[in-house]
């Protein structure tokens, strides 16, 4: 096989899972533990991996969030799809939690006319509102400008005291049969504490996001529904 060629199938491979072995790629893959580890170091001085102890290797993503500004007009027609999705499950009398996110939040104007709760830590939501019927309550934190977004202990405090019937989870990335991922520690912990003061939970990806990696890994995703614009993702 061409070493370009090889280099991407390993890459492709070690994209799949949190963590993946050298001498299980080779076994995978049908190459050589020899060959896996030189092409694997060549995959570490392009950026492109994590190399660790034991043999383990796994996945370098990009280490910076992009700003909501411009994640508003990417991917923007799957993101509706998914919002109308999410939105259809709520039903009177929830209380419901919307994190913050382009495709969380987007969900908002299809709310309108329910009769529930909606605690949000988006700063997104003063700009959906009025959303007749709802009681709309903003959560309290430090307020991270480029992600319109509050976080922080004042915020996990706040959520901490608080239940929800269904929650709504965005996030940077996730793997099939693995983790979700999201940049910021602070916005992991939150989204952790939604979690576990939540009924049901939904993750709210489009499929863009699909096999990508951010700096903190939030829980696994089998512990959540996730909602992609395909027609069947749970």
């Amino acid at each position: 096989m061409v070493p370009e060629l090889r280099k991407e199938e390993i890459l492709k491979s070690i994209k799949k899972r949190d963590i993946s072995y050298i001498k299980d790629l080779a076994a995978e893959l049908n190459i050589s533990l020899s060959t896996v580890r030189r092409d694997v170091a060549a995959l570490e001085q392009e950026g492109s991996v994590i190399v660790m102890r034991g043999g383990a290797v796994k996945y370098k993503a990009e280490d910076f969030d992009e700003p909501v500004v411009k994640k508003k007009l990417i991917h923007s027609e799957e993101k509706e799809i998914i919002a109308r999705k999410a939105a259809a499950l709520v039903e009177d009398g929830d209380c419901v939690y919307v994190d913050s996110g382009t495709t969380t939040v987007g969900m908002l104007k299809y709310l309108q006319g329910k009769r529930i709760t909606i605690v949000s830590s988006s700063t997104e939501l003063l700009d959906n509102l009025p959303i007749k019927n709802a009681k709309c309550i903003l959560l309290g934190g430090e307020v991270r400008d480029d992600l319109e977004s509050v976080l922080g202990a004042l915020t996990e405090k706040m959520i901490s005291d608080m239940y929800f019937d269904k929650a709504f989870i965005g996030a940077n990335g996730y793997i099939p049969d693995g983790g979700i991922y999201t940049y910021d520690d602070r916005e992991a912990r939150k989204k952790v504490i939604v979690k576990d003061h939540s009924k049901a939970v939904y993750v709210l990806m489009d499929t863009s996001k699909k096999n990508k990696y951010a700096f903190s890994k939030v829980f696994d995703l089998g512990e959540a529904i996730l909602i992609t614009e395909e027609e069947d993702n749970r």
